[in-house]
């Protein structure tokens, strides 16, 4: 099931009367309620794997425990070793394997020998990237003492598969969410409110922004062999908003549906396009991951403690595994890496962070320095998604290459320009001018229309609401899955 569907429309009003109406008496039976609907909502997609999440929750839910009465040493390291393993095993046979087959067998034939060997049709398990990361947290934390086991099952269940952010994040960490199923919940008209106004904002990315963009930068993608060098460009600055409206779009969709069950999830997009240098874009830019990268693997391997060296070495594990998470494909590697390069030099001069506050903080406009140095980012930015974007790494090249080839001739222009025309047209540009201003004027609050209500009154808001359900109308994109359901 995903969210911009019918099935979701049905589902989500059904779920929050029954959780509000039905088993509001009852902690207990809100958590089962929730822990049926998140197995519902991911069993429609394929109940197979069901048995997967469920196995995971008993794994970890009885080596959490088992490490709360163990004293060993070393007897407590084999218990998070064996949670370890059994959660990468099933998220590297299913999402692995192929890839590593393959380039076995490709490292062999480089050295003159063959060796036949079968890859597997193998499907990959929706968000198994997302809930092994949540649950791998949860004994983490338990065996460094810095979390209390659960005795409650179905509490466990109930953070391990919650349905809005089950499937793409955020990846949550159990220290914030598992508490909240402990408490008894009040409906908060208020919360409510704010996580309808963000739920709509998130449809508005993903159906409007994304799924328009999406089509043209598929177009361009999967043919641009076809096209000159400013109009690839203008390619990759479509994905660019594409990638950046349908997981940010996700994510606030996850957030606000969540609110409305009186949770709170972890930010997981703080306006990453209006960065002002690499270091604050992966500040800014899927925070849930890059915090998890950095608490449980940056700072256990040394962080930035150590010499030069050690900077140097732990930046490009924790950027190239960041790029291995997202998917069995030598690109994302490649993307990772070039992120590193271009974060080290920040690193190196202790400039990494320069900038945490948000850009233009109380003013309308950024400065010229500002400005330059966002435009730079972006554009750093952009490069690097054609990578992730590109089928292989020969693609990519081929993409660079062309898009660099006379990319300031008169003739490029002119193709740009009649694809434009007969192409794309003004709609698209004109709605990404809009999405941009909105998200520029809203980029101090936790999303872009959250302080809505501060700066307009209850007439005028309606009519953004109101304006904003019509593109969701008229201006509809091409159905498009969200791109995170592949990793």
């Amino acid at each position: 099931m995903i969210f911009n569907s019918i099935d979701f429309a049905l589902f989500l009003p059904i779920v929050f009367i029954l959780y509000w109406f039905v088993t509001k008496k009852s902690l207990k039976l809100q958590n089962f309620l929730i822990v049926a609907a998140s197995y519902l909502f991911y069993g429609w997609w394929d109940w197979r794997f069901l048995s997967l999440i469920l196995f995971s929750t008993i794994v970890d839910y009885t080596i959490g425990r088992k490490l709360k009465i163990e004293e060993n040493h070393e007897k407590r390291k084999i218990l998070l070793w064996t949670s370890i393993l059994v959660n990468l095993g099933f998220l590297g046979f299913f999402k692995y394997y192929n890839f590593f087959l393959d380039n076995f067998i490709t490292a062999f034939l480089f050295f003159g020998t063959e060796i036949k060997a079968n890859s597997l049709n193998i499907i990959l398990p929706v968000g198994i990237s997302f809930y092994t990361f949540q649950t791998l947290s949860y004994t983490i934390d338990i065996y460094k003492r810095k979390l209390e086991p659960t005795k409650d099952f179905v509490a466990f269940s109930a953070f391990v598969s919650f349905f809005p952010q089950l499937v793409a994040g955020p990846i949550e960490r159990a220290t914030n969410l598992l508490p909240q199923f402990y408490n008894k919940r009040t409906f908060d008209y208020s919360k409510a409110v704010d996580g309808m106004r963000q739920i709509l904002w998130g449809i508005f990315k993903k159906i409007v922004i994304a799924d328009n963009c999406a089509e043209y930068a598929n177009q361009i993608f999967n043919n641009f062999a076809d096209y000159s060098g400013i109009t690839l460009v203008l390619g990759a600055i479509f994905f660019t908003f594409q990638i950046y409206g349908d997981f940010s779009g996700y994510s606030d969709i996850a957030i606000g549906t969540s609110r409305l069950f009186g949770f709170n999830l972890m930010r997981n997009f703080a306006f990453p396009y209006f960065s002002r240098d690499i270091a604050e874009f992966w500040r800014r830019w899927h925070i849930s991951l890059s915090t998890w990268f950095r608490d449980y693997l940056y700072i256990p391997l040394g962080g930035s403690r150590g010499g030069t060296l050690m900077k140097v070495r732990n930046t490009f594990i924790i950027f190239i595994v960041s790029g291995f998470w997202h998917g069995a494909n030598w690109t994302f590697i490649i993307w990772g890496a070039l992120n590193a390069i271009y974060f080290l030099p920040l690193l190196l001069t202790n400039k990494n962070r320069n900038n945490l506050e948000t850009v233009a903080n109380g003013k309308l406009l950024p400065s010229i320095k500002e400005l330059l140095s966002m435009l730079l980012t972006f554009g750093l930015v952009v490069f690097a998604w054609i990578f992730f974007r590109s089928n292989s790494i020969y693609d990519a090249f081929r993409y660079i290459k062309s898009l660099t080839t006379g990319l300031f001739n008169k003739q490029n222009f002119i193709d740009c320009l009649n694809y434009f025309y007969g192409d794309v047209g003004f709609t698209l540009p004109l709605l990404l001018l809009f999405f941009i201003l909105i998200e520029w004027t809203g980029r101090e609050g936790g999303f872009a229309i959250q302080n809505i209500n501060k700066v307009a009154n209850r007439p005028l808001r309606w009519v953004f609401y109101y304006g904003l359900l019509t593109l969701l109308i008229f201006e509809k994109g091409n159905d498009q899955t969200f791109i995170y359901f592949q990793f």
